[in-house]
């Protein structure tokens, strides 16, 4: 078994920063990656099993019954680098039909990243596993000294593309790019438009999970930044913005009240919200002309109920 982690400590820093940043700003803003503490991921794969979020069994009965079709476009390639990995169960399938050298597989959460990156090593012990437990929307490039060299599929599933406003998407696209180098390819999936109230439906699953897992980041901003959030005096709210092709979800403050978060104190008025994430949903054609814009090509695409997975090169 060939495995290594590296953590990454800014991470911690990156919370502070941001969080303060977002809480003074106007409108009040949180970036979606901090959802993913121990306690996040647990939630997150819980909102994925719920009835309402078919977004993750279809893309994994896409991937199942298009897999050859997808192997046969990319052929061969020495790595595959996926950034935002989590669990690694989505990169597995891939490990079977191309069989690289090298996986390289990124995330914010490093202790769940590490765990599960080591047990795929076992599972595939000639396979060269670097589990990196960073904040790749900030620190990309740091991981450009872990990848070996040849030909690398950057690896993006599950529409986390959608969770970027377009200009940041393209750049985010770019650079892949740049981290990947010549010779290169990118497999990702999105979201795409579809009826509204299908969309409303899964960000508001009956069971309140995904309710519990906005106001989670509340227990994390408690827990890690010393402050004082009552998570019982904001409410989940969810909604899909047809105008602007995207969910918006939010925190709405339920009474006029004054928060300490990292020794600052931020105030929020009855009815104020805090966006916690944005989650775009996309035409194929208008995410090609996107892709392009970073300097990617496209080569293959692949759909099924409302959800899609390109190839670019």
């Amino acid at each position: 078994m060939s495995f290594a982690f590296r953590h990454f400590p800014a991470v911690h820093d990156d919370l502070r920063a941001d969080v303060l940043a977002g809480l003074a700003a106007s409108p009040k803003a949180i970036p979606p990656k901090y959802f993913y503490d121990e306690a996040g991921c647990r939630l997150f794969e819980s909102i994925c099993a719920q009835p309402e979020y078919a977004l993750s069994r279809t893309e994994h009965a896409l991937m199942r019954e298009h897999l050859d079709a997808i192997a046969g476009a990319i052929g061969k390639v020495d790595c595959i680098v996926e950034p935002g990995a989590g669990d690694c169960a989505k990169v597995r399938r891939l490990v079977d039909v191309l069989t690289p050298a090298h996986l390289v597989c990124l995330d914010i959460a490093g202790a769940p990243l590490a765990a599960a990156a080591e047990a795929l090593a076992r599972d595939y012990p000639r396979l060269a596993v670097t589990a990196l437990g960073m904040d790749f929307v900030h620190d990309l490039e740091a991981a450009a000294p872990h990848l070996p060299p040849g030909k690398r599929l950057v690896y993006y599933p599950g529409s986390s593309i959608g969770n970027f406003p377009p200009d940041a998407a393209t750049a985010l696209l770019a650079r892949f790019r740049r981290l990947a180098g010549p010779a290169s390819q990118l497999l990702i999936g999105f979201d795409l438009r579809k009826d509204p109230l299908l969309l409303h439906a899964a960000y508001n699953d009956a069971a309140g999970v995904t309710a519990a897992f906005n106001l989670n980041l509340l227990e994390r901003i408690n827990r890690e930044l010393d402050a004082d959030f009552d998570a019982s005096a904001f409410r989940h709210y969810a909604f899909y913005n047809p105008a602007a092709g995207r969910i918006e979800m939010h925190l709405v403050s339920l009474a006029e009240q004054t928060v300490t978060v990292a020794g600052q104190c931020f105030d929020f008025y009855r009815g104020e919200t805090l966006l916690t994430e944005y989650s775009y949903k996309f035409v194929p054609r208008e995410f090609d002309a996107l892709a392009q814009d970073a300097g990617w090509q496209p080569q293959a695409a692949w759909e099924r109920d409302g959800f899609a997975v390109h190839l670019y090169a």
